[in-house]
């Protein structure tokens, strides 16, 4: 098989969708690997390390889209690039279609089998490939917010571990999860006063185990929530139903509750968001304010640390790389339930039931 790497063009996007390892494992089970020329050199990765590893490097894009059978890469086509899938290639990346029907649309006119890393479940309902830039987006989620707390940069100026006889900063997370354990640990490493709020209280269990005291816990609910927005000064959105639409349980309304100059970081906005007033942003853009409250939608938050996220993300991804290539997409979805679960379009159709849902169209079967 014919694997694509090719460069990232989403703002500010450094992640690439392989490294040399996984480029040595794939030449060594025979395939050829295309990797466009520039590709890893925001994860400090040399084409040179590359072309070692046994890749061929390609000049540009329509090289790498026009021969590959199977597309790797960090994140969502953009829309420059809809023109060079391929009929019938495979496409594997985040795609997170549930906020994004339009994508959905055009994978679905050019017939192109898109696998999504958020939407690759194992039995238990982990999510190997999404857990890992869930973990670095936490993680992330508490420095971009304190940043952001900062007064030249539009916040209350709020320092989020106080100091002796100084009350401390509020945070509440949104979301028991990956993202919102990763963003507990930072919080409650910095001093900060940490508030969780989630519906499972099996989960509350795990996370008074492992953080005590150190961080509060409270059922989710419309009163419990609007205690919280009066209280933070940082509030981080880390709702996640594997491919749906994250349920908006912020609305504009409650805003008014919070305090000037309070910050909103959703790392959820990349499925629609939890938050009614958050949208997509960029590196480059990545906040605005509405009613006072300052607002961070970037959807690609781990794109900031790529040295880190690539090595990461490409540990999760590299064992159904091979499982493909070796396999062939048939006896991959065959063999493999994981990759079964996470294809989202196939042969003009959408395959993935919470995804058709989230964008109005009726799934179809899964057939090879």
């Amino acid at each position: 098989m014919i694997v694509g790497v090719p460069r990232e063009i989403k703002d500010n996007e450094y992640r690439v969708g392989m490294i040399p390892s996984g480029v040595m494992a794939l030449a060594g089970s025979g395939h050829r690997v295309l990797v466009e020329r520039g590709a890893g050199a925001g994860s400090s990765i040399d084409d040179a390390d590359y072309r070692q590893a046994g890749a061929e490097i390609a000049d540009g894009p329509e090289e790498v889209y026009g021969n590959a059978d199977l597309i790797v890469k960090a994140k969502e086509p953009r829309p420059r690039e809809y023109g060079l899938l391929k009929k019938g290639s495979i496409l594997f990346t985040f795609l997170h279609l549930a906020a994004d029907a339009s994508l959905a649309q055009e994978l679905l006119k050019r017939d192109v089998t898109a696998i999504g890393y958020e939407t690759v479940e194992l039995d238990d309902g982990a999510l190997p490939i999404l857990s890992p830039m869930s973990e670095v987006a936490g993680r992330l989620a508490v420095q971009v917010g304190a940043h952001c707390l900062l007064k030249p940069q539009g916040g209350r100026g709020v320092l989020l571990s106080g100091v002796p006889g100084v009350e401390r900063g509020n945070i509440a997370i949104a979301g028991a999860g990956v993202v919102g354990v990763n963003a507990a640990r930072i919080a409650a490493g910095l001093g900060a006063d940490v508030l969780m709020l989630d519906t499972r209280v099996e989960r509350f269990r795990y996370i008074d185990d492992i953080f005590g005291p150190r961080v509060k816990t409270l059922i989710s609910n419309e009163y419990n929530i609007e205690s919280a927005l009066k209280r933070c000064d940082l509030l981080i959105g880390a709702v996640h139903i594997p491919g749906a639409r994250t349920p908006r349980i912020i609305t504009r309304e409650m805003l008014s509750l919070m305090k000037k100059g309070a910050v909103i970081v959703d790392v959820s906005v990349d499925q629609g968001g939890c938050v009614e007033t958050i949208r997509p942003t960029t590196h480059s853009e990545p906040t605005y304010e509405v009613d006072g409250v300052m607002h961070y939608g970037v959807t690609n938050m781990p794109g900031a640390v790529p040295r880190t996220s690539t090595f990461a993300l490409t540990n999760a991804t590299l064992p159904y790389i091979l499982t493909i290539a070796n396999l062939g997409l048939k006896e991959a979805v065959a063999s493999t339930p994981a990759i079964k679960r996470g294809v989202n379009t196939h042969r003009g159709a959408v395959t993935h039931a919470r995804v058709a849902e989230a964008i109005g169209l009726k799934a179809g079967a899964l057939e090879l």
